[in-house]
């Protein structure tokens, strides 16, 4: 069909004449209501970003002397975000003469991730940054 021929249909309908792929040979080309795309593209493009929310990146900081109850406590409260769908970043955070001792903060770790093995996989392997170790983690 003419470049004419088109237009003159969608002028016929009352609608809009969109190029859908201009590199194909010939062009293809949609006969619609652009006011209505535009809107179905925003209220998509807005119920995506509302999804993504979902998968924030949550923290927990830990320190060297963390009590059992503590611990368990803050286990919990990740399990929580695991739940919901976020990813958890845990921080071991190392103060003063703790930073001569780093292997520590990597068994903590360790032992965090295997407290939570049924519910959790790591990312990737324990980095340090400054005077933090830190792993994200997400729900299996």
């Amino acid at each position: 069909m003419s470049r004419k021929d088109a237009l003159a249909l969608a002028k016929e309908a009352g609608l809009d004449l969109v190029e859908v792929s201009p590199n194909a040979n010939p062009p293809v080309v949609k006969v619609i209501d652009w006011g209505k795309y535009q809107y179905q593209k925003m209220k998509e493009a807005k119920k995506n970003r509302q999804s993504n929310k979902q998968g924030e990146l949550k923290q927990m900081r830990f320190g060297m002397k963390i009590g059992q109850g503590d611990l368990d406590i803050k286990l919990r409260k990740i399990r929580e975000f695991l739940a919901d769908g976020h990813k958890v970043r845990i921080q071991v955070f190392f103060r003063g003469r703790e930073n001569a001792h780093r292997e520590l903060g990597y068994d903590m770790i360790n032992r965090i991730a295997g407290l939570l093995e049924d519910e959790a996989v790591l990312e990737h392997q324990p980095q340090m940054a400054g005077r933090n170790l830190s792993v994200v983690i997400r729900s299996k």
